[in-house]
């Protein structure tokens, strides 16, 4: 089998050779390195014939670095001032997500952790009454805010689910570094504990959410803490190096430059510790609870993230994948977009299952 697979590529130039018209000799083409890098030519992105129409609308018609305020805001010192204002910045989206999911939410907090509640306006129904789900912003480890990314995701659940989701807002970059966020989200657990069953638990985040989502898992199990019933790793990875072909090619398919940064959460953490990568630990992914990946083809982590998929497959676990195709990082942010509400929906049902939510 091998020695056919290997053959395949081989006969297949041979074939393109003997019977291909003189004038794709022309044809400009990229090149290959000696250590297998593949330089691309220039070449044309359409729109995914698999988007919807309401998608494909609102694609960019320009080149825009979500990422360039965040960047600028930690080179000028002023990383902190701008994620306090982030709710503000953030409360006309929010306001039209509580009235199209019909959900309130509350200031308050969690073993001295700033934290946002949501839940249904009716209220959660009786069977789902001891069960809350942990939501874990994302941010790029520098602007997750409970009251600002964690309502985009905590919202449309606690509406769809009907249960109460809690979002809280962990140390992050550039005033703290590894594993704070991580010691955070374990104060908040262990209270969690007080007052639900571990099986009653499911922990999920966006972006830098779902690669904390990952790491306080690790955590957990060093620690000997039972782990949650299900959790959900969204736009991220179980890897902080966020390798894999898509790390090269995500900026690129958005005509954005390549760019090589380590967060400043990160400063100075050897990304290859298992517990700032869990993926890297076989040990570590044989004792996950169920956990459902999302992502999307034009996303810079998709690698890392079916790649964790697949590392979780092999060691036995149980695990769901879901990839969208044509669209961008966290793109279920955007709640106008049919794929948002699939998303939305993929999430429902995977934590209704594991957490036996009643519809």
């Amino acid at each position: 089998m091998m020695t056919i697979c290997r053959s395949v590529p081989f006969l297949f130039a041979a074939i393109a050779l003997a019977c291909a018209p003189a004038a794709l000799a022309q044809v400009t083409s990229g090149s290959i390195e000696p250590d297998g890098t593949v330089v691309v030519p220039s070449f044309k992105l359409p729109p995914s014939v698999y988007l919807s129409e309401e998608a494909k609308k609102v694609l960019p018609r320009t080149p825009s670095d979500p990422e360039e305020p965040m960047m600028r805001a930690v080179a000028a010192g002023q990383a902190g001032a701008l994620r306090q204002k982030m709710p503000q910045i953030m409360a006309p989206r929010l306001d039209r997500l509580k009235a199209m999911y019909k959900v309130e939410t509350r200031v308050g907090e969690i073993a001295g952790v700033p934290a946002v509640y949501a839940r249904p306006v009716a209220g959660v129904p009786k069977v789902n009454a001891g069960k809350i789900l942990l939501n874990l912003p994302g941010g790029g480890f520098v602007m997750g805010m409970a009251g600002g990314t964690g309502m985009i995701e905590s919202i449309p659940l606690a509406g769809l689910a009907g249960v109460e989701i809690v979002s809280i807002t962990y140390r992050q970059g550039p005033e703290t570094t590894y594993p704070a966020a991580t010691e955070d989200v374990a104060k908040v657990y262990r209270e969690l504990l007080k007052t639900h069953k571990p099986q009653d638990i499911a922990i999920f985040g966006c972006s830098a959410g779902g690669l904390l989502t990952a790491q306080v898992m690790a955590w957990f199990i060093k620690e000997k803490l039972p782990l949650p019933a299900a959790i959900g790793i969204f736009c991220a990875s179980a890897d902080a190096r966020w390798g894999g072909d898509s790390r090269a090619f995500g900026r690129p398919f958005q005509a954005l430059p390549m760019r090589d940064d380590v967060r400043a959460y990160f400063k100075g953490i050897d990304l290859s510790d298992p517990m700032v990568s869990p993926v890297l630990s076989p040990d570590t992914l044989l004792q996950f609870p169920p956990t459902l990946v999302i992502t999307s083809t034009r996303a810079f982590e998709m690698s890392a993230a079916v790649n964790t998929h697949r590392a979780l497959v092999k060691a036995g676990r149980t695990a769901d994948l879901h990839v969208w195709d044509g669209l961008g990082h966290a793109f279920f942010y955007d709640p106008a977009l049919p794929e948002s509400r699939e998303a939305f929906d993929v999430m429902t049902a995977f934590f209704r299952h594991h957490l036996k939510l009643a519809k």
